[in-house]
């Protein structure tokens, strides 16, 4: 099939190139003259697992709009649908809300609808708020648009191995062989399970699945702080619930260490925090989920206050995930604020090796901090459990039960 990609960006080149890999020839168009240069070879800014392979690959090439919409077949789009900073996650929740800014959206959706020859499949992946097509797509498109909207469940950094590998393809649209055709076109990529609604109930699924994400990582650092608190061990808790895949579903984002970022959740919630304010919904649960996330990075800065001591402070990781260089939404950006706002003195970095004594807080679950070598008389806060214990270094591992050990040992002297 020939595929047309309009927004190759952070999103949109990845899930270009995956098409790709499964043997469809996929062209492209995009504002930005950079794309041009990351297909002949220029060095890809963003870290994406399994790029740079599809990169060497490609033969995809990048041709004006109005000659895409005449030789595609099938019409992806993934224009941006950003938020103010103010409400990426990254920083201290404000007190307004607001809705995505879809400009970028409806200027994409007039200029392809203008260049359409004749009636294609036009899918629109970006993230939107149930009701958002209804309102901003639909008065601006004519009969030669057939709409489907079919947002992806990606996170940056492993966008090509979550497009290739989904749990299921979800389907919005009120034109059958529009659908039809992009369902063949994912049937191509994964046999997966195909879930077809209607276009806003898909744009709720896809939000609602962030939120769902977000809430799972609430719990588990409740767990955790509840342990920390009380002398529970959070992993033994975490062991017993990933058990439990009958009610509880996945163990997937269950263990307990920083809230979750990206440019998916956090903004998605606070948006759909917007959204239940102006519905009149009984209970903002979105805003209380943001509220706790940012509550728990708050009791991790008064953790670092309580032993910092004369030492130091040093935030290790900067990313909102693992293994990437992403810092939107992230929470290790978000405790970096919030010890600013609260006069602590402290570098935050990517990366850093220690070589005089500190309290260094692992803000970023990188591998390659576990291998770190604390200098003695240092203080480390390991939010996730993972880092070795140092001679001479006071190891803190938040819920590991270290308060029960502690008085067990004394009870057995």
């Amino acid at each position: 099939m020939k595929v047309g990609f309009i927004g190759c960006g952070k999103l949109g080149l990845p899930v270009a190139l995956a098409i790709e890999s499964r043997g469809h020839e996929v062209c492209g168009y995009d504002i930005n003259s950079k794309i041009y240069g990351y297909l002949m070879g220029a060095p890809y800014p963003h870290k994406e697992e399994g790029i740079k392979s599809l990169f060497a690959k490609t033969k995809m090439r990048m041709l004006q709009l109005d000659e895409l919409c005449k030789w595609a077949d099938i019409l992806f789009m993934a224009p941006q649908t950003p938020h103010e900073e103010r409400f990426e996650g990254h920083m201290p929740l404000p007190p307004e809300r607001a809705d995505f800014d879809y400009l970028h959206l409806r200027a994409c959706v007039r200029a392809v609808n203008d260049c359409l020859p004749s009636p294609k499949p036009c899918v629109i992946i970006s993230t939107v708020l149930p009701g958002t097509i209804e309102r901003e797509v639909m008065p601006i498109i004519d009969k030669r648009f057939a709409l489907v909207y079919s947002p992806q469940f990606i996170a940056m950094g492993t966008v090509v191995q979550n497009f290739l590998n989904p749990e299921f393809w979800l389907i919005g649209c009120d034109t059958n062989w529009a659908a039809n055709m992009a369902i063949e076109l994912f049937s191509s990529i994964a046999l997966k399970p195909v879930v077809k609604t209607n276009i806003r109930t898909a744009e709720g699924i896809k939000v609602f699945y962030n939120t769902f994400i977000t809430a799972k990582t609430v719990l588990a650092n409740l767990y955790g702080e509840m342990a920390e608190r009380l002398g529970m061990n959070v992993d033994d808790i975490f062991r017993a619930i990933s058990l439990s895949t009958d009610r509880l579903l996945s163990t997937k984002y269950l263990q307990a260490g920083m809230g979750d970022g990206g440019g998916c959740h956090p903004r998605d919630n606070i948006a759909l925090s917007w959204l239940a304010r102006e519905k009149g919904l009984s209970f903002d649960f979105f805003s209380a989920l943001m509220e706790a996330r940012e509550r728990h990075c708050e009791w991790l800065a008064e953790l670092i206050e309580q032993n910092r001591g004369d030492l130091p402070v040093a935030l290790l990781g900067r990313a909102f995930k693992p293994e990437t260089n992403i810092e939107t939404g992230s929470p290790a950006v978000l405790l970096s604020r919030i010890l600013r706002n609260r006069g602590v003195a402290h570098s935050s970095q990517e990366d850093m090796v220690p070589t005089s004594p500190g309290l260094y807080f692992i803000a970023t679950k990188h591998e390659r901090f576990r291998n770190l070598k604390f200098p003695a008389g240092s203080v480390v806060i390991d939010p996730f459990r993972y880092i070795p214990e140092h001679e001479g270094v006071k190891l803190i591992s938040i819920g590991s039960g270290q308060k029960v050990k502690a008085r067990e040992a004394v009870a057995c002297q």
